[in-house]
């Protein structure tokens, strides 16, 4: 059944009543995939590591209690949806273990180099420019650093149908992985793509280069 618009929207941007709702939701049905995401980036104790739309937050406390000497963020643009993370870490916001920022993947707060880790979970298809959103995290990422990106691509027919067009863009493998190299990462692994028809999630996993090409 195709869901409404209006509840997609909250998906891409939570705010209300409705949005807590989709908070809580969210936070059961995208976890296991959060957790395919986390295992792939083998997580070191003193890492530092950035949640791209990290939504109500369930990760953070996953991804503090293995990088205990490390920091941890969690960046979303739904200001809801970071009140709702910080709410529930607020211990390790707290202790400053973590923290939660409202910002849009397009420009990210942080200083060049800072990340040791990062990973983004179903959040590309409310970007308007993949490239840019790409550039932006490897601009944040140390050299070396790894990248974990989940996400259901266009051959996927039961999702595209499922989904508003207006809100929810799937890309196709291709449309992420051109970007995705041009902002400076190195594909490690392609998980999942062995499916016809595509019904299982990808999970890419890259590295940020040494140098980033010209």
């Amino acid at each position: 059944m195709r869901r409404p618009r209006f509840i997609a929207e909250q998906a891409r941007h939570a705010k209300g009543p409705i949005g807590r709702l989709i908070a809580f939701i969210m936070a059961r049905e995208t976890w296991s995939q959060n957790v395919r995401a986390i295992d792939a980036l083998g997580i070191g104790q003193s890492d530092d590591v950035l949640d791209v739309g990290c939504g109500p937050g369930r990760s953070i406390s996953a991804l503090a209690s293995m990088a205990p000497k490390g920091h941890v963020v969690g960046v979303d643009p739904s200001e809801l949806m970071a009140e709702i993370a910080v709410r529930r870490n607020r211990r390790l916001v707290k202790a400053r273990r973590a923290e939660v920022v409202v910002a849009s993947t397009a420009s990210l707060p942080f200083e060049d180099n800072t990340f040791d880790k990062a990973l983004c979970v179903h959040v590309v298809y409310f970007w308007n420019d993949l490239g840019a959103a790409f550039t932006e995290i490897s601009r944040v990422l140390k050299p070396g650093a790894r990248f974990a990106l989940v996400f259901r691509t266009s051959a996927d027919q039961q999702a595209v149908k499922a989904f508003p067009a207006e809100v929810y863009r799937f890309p196709s493998l291709s449309e992420v992985i051109a970007p995705l190299e041009a902002a400076g990462f190195a594909i490690q692994r392609k998980d999942d793509l062995c499916c016809e028809p595509q019904t299982t999630p990808v999970l890419l996993v890259a590295t940020k280069r040494q140098i980033r090409p010209e």
